[in-house]
């Protein structure tokens, strides 16, 4: 069966008014970022994954079929999946099926320049910059502080008129092109998504500027989104909902040991990634992942 994207948009659409939800709730609901949900309502988006389908109809609790299009009543119709099917996926000799990406230090090489370049533009130090960001992170990466009012509360303690901090990041970060190649590679072969502490927006804006590997990802975990942020129990218990295997059969990359603890106790097999050994580690995490005979 051909995917009708427009009509797709159109039941997404018609359901989630239905069931009294802003798109912001619904993001909020089925995990995804808003620039996803609002694509997939303007039928923009080719083939979505049924991953993402299957959360937003879980979020609105109606049925897949019903999202698809699909006449449930007719007993000689089977249900068919979204088109084109997903390809089978592996499952890696450890008993890996899905693997989980962060993004700051692991995807792309962390953002201290733009403390740096702040702190010349504005003639403040480096130190003073990063201690007034680290007091407002957690809030914004929460969802708790939007993007305006994060530049305004950190321009108001550094004593500056205004600062635009999704720029001076967007410039300073680097894709670190070894996890590029292997993130491409995993996809072919497992599961994968992303799973980050980030503000609002900027996962999607990544993706726009080609700042992170250029994928259908499975399932997308933004920390601005669930309204929790790694270590925290809660966003580990939604992507492993999300990713729809046994914990242990989750494979984490983060480059901090605390959030790679969390996810253990949850029983996720987790790697640590050294940004500073991005070949060898990248060679390791594919090492990881060698399929079963």
């Amino acid at each position: 069966m051909a995917m009708d994207e427009k009509g797709l948009g159109e039941r997404v659409q018609t359901a989630r008014r239905n069931a009294g939800f802003t798109q912001q709730q619904l993001c909020h609901q089925a995990g995804l970022s808003y620039s996803t949900l609002a694509k997939i309502e303007r039928g923009a988006i080719k083939a979505p994954s049924i991953f993402t389908i299957k959360s937003i109809s879980e979020a609105l609790n109606i049925s897949l079929n019903s999202l698809l299009g699909i006449e449930s009543d007719t007993p000689t119709q089977a249900a068919e999946p979204l088109s084109p099917a997903p390809k089978p996926k592996m499952t890696a000799q450890s008993g890996v099926r899905f693997v989980y990406f962060d993004i700051n230090g692991c995807l792309v090489r962390f953002f201290h320049a733009a403390f740096t370049r702040l702190a010349h533009d504005h003639h403040l130090s480096p130190d003073e910059v990063e201690t007034v960001f680290w007091h407002y992170n957690d809030e914004v990466c929460r969802g708790e502080m939007t993007m305006e009012q994060f530049n305004v509360a950190l321009a108001d303690r550094l004593g500056v008129k205004d600062i635009d901090w999704q720029a001076y990041y967007m410039a300073a970060v680097e894709p670190i092109a070894e996890m590029q190649e292997l993130v491409a590679w995993a996809a072919e072969r497992y599961h994968v998504g992303l799973l980050s502490n980030i503000m609002p927006g900027f996962i999607e804006h990544m993706r726009r500027q080609k700042l992170l590997p250029d994928i259908d990802y499975d399932v997308i975990i933004d920390s601005s989104v669930v309204g929790a942020i790694k270590p925290e129990r809660r966003i580990y218990e939604v992507a492993t909902e999300k990713a729809q295997v046994k914990p242990d059969e989750i494979l984490a990359i983060d480059d901090d040991p605390a959030n790679l603890m969390a996810a253990e106790r949850l029983g996720w097999r987790v790697l640590r990634f050294d940004a500073y050994r991005s070949h060898e580690m990248a060679a390791r995490i594919k090492d990881s992942l060698k399929p079963a005979q």
